[in-house]
């Protein structure tokens, strides 16, 4: 007769998390693989077409300029759209952030470095109470992200009108603008460097940190996740403060970008950062995305404009061709999880 010690039982528990690990990890790898193939293929489409003009360093270079911003968004909103939540309210919070900067940096009269960091600092403060508002409205008042984010877009966007009284203040310090708006690093622009170390340091923190796990463990599933003892109202409220607080920081880099508020200029920043975001292949229904994905999502509509004004095309079906992929995106997580059910 033989005998099984406790030592020699599976580790039943740890074997499944390790293999449910596994899984999650090669599903975001198929879905990064999936949609860079989509980017490869649309360069290739105007490289072939225009390959003396759009397959240039300086068009290149523009084109993730041109994104820099979008990319800060896009960090925090796949924090937020991996816990199955939404954040409509990032370009509003960004407006607001960079005018109350922007006339606390006016008020003092110095255009020095100084300055420029005060008005960061207010910029990030702003932000983190705007964000922190949504996360504690979603987690404490249990009101759904898409209210409350739908709300607290309209109430900072008025905010930022009340202000300044509807008119953009073009007074940003000349140092953001020479240094940051157009400064450049081994021909690199400076904005563009900046967005890419956030994104580094938040692609780390997503896949390589216990914050990152607790993120994909609540959107997968947020009744499991507190059984276990994850702080869900804490985190949730964290995270959403952590995109504020990025919004914070896309708003004065939008006054470096551009040397004025863009009051008028954000609206549709919220709907295009979701998209790509999305497109990327963070689910909206919870628990999967990657920051890589997240970012070629986001290349994908800039890509599509550049080549379109460069082959003469109307810049207006970028807008068709964007809306026409997400659709798709959305569709396609839509029958891969189906297919898991299916499975499981």
């Amino acid at each position: 007769m033989s005998t099984t010690t406790t030592s020699d039982r599976p580790a039943s528990g740890i074997e499944t998390k390790a293999t449910h690990d596994s899984l999650a990890d090669r599903v975001r790898a198929m879905q990064s693989v999936w949609i860079l193939g989509v980017l490869v293929v649309i360069v290739a489409i105007f490289g072939v077409m225009q390959p003396s003009t759009f397959l240039t360093t300086g068009n290149l270079t523009n084109i993730a300029q041109n994104v820099s911003i979008w990319a800060v968004l896009a960090v925090g909103m796949t924090f937020v759209i991996i816990t199955a939540g939404i954040d409509l309210s990032v370009g509003s919070v960004l407006v607001v952030s960079s005018v109350v900067a922007a006339k606390v940096m006016e008020s003092m009269g110095d255009t020095g470095w100084g300055t420029a960091l005060v008005g960061l600092v207010l910029s990030v403060v702003v932000g983190v109470f705007w964000g922190g508002l949504n996360g504690l409205l979603v987690a404490k008042a249990k009101v759904p992200p898409l209210i409350v984010t739908l709300g607290t877009l309209s109430v900072a966007l008025g905010s930022a009108q009340i202000l300044t009284g509807g008119l953009d203040i073009r007074s940003a310090p000349r140092v953001l603008q020479d240094s940051i708006g157009y400064g450049r690093l081994a021909g690199v622009p400076a904005i563009t460097l900046i967005a890419l170390v956030i994104v580094v340091i938040g692609g780390v923190i997503l896949h390589r940190t216990r914050f990152g796990r607790y993120t994909y463990a609540i959107g997968s599933n947020e009744v499991s996740a507190r059984r276990v003892g994850i702080n869900v109202d804490r985190k949730l409220v964290e995270i959403y403060a952590f995109s504020g607080f990025l919004a914070g920081v896309a708003g004065i880099l939008s006054l470096a970008q551009y040397g004025t508020t863009t009051i008028a200029g954000q609206s549709l920043t919220n709907l295009n950062v979701i998209a790509a975001v999305v497109i990327g292949g963070t689910s909206i229904f919870g628990g999967q995305g990657s920051m890589f994905g997240s970012m070629v999502g986001l290349f994908i509509p800039a890509v599509l404009q550049a080549g379109f004004v460069i082959i003469g095309v109307s810049p207006y079906w970028q807008t068709v061709a964007v809306g026409s992929i997400l659709i798709a995106a959305v569709y396609v997580d839509q029958h891969r999880r189906a297919a898991a059910v299916r499975a499981g």
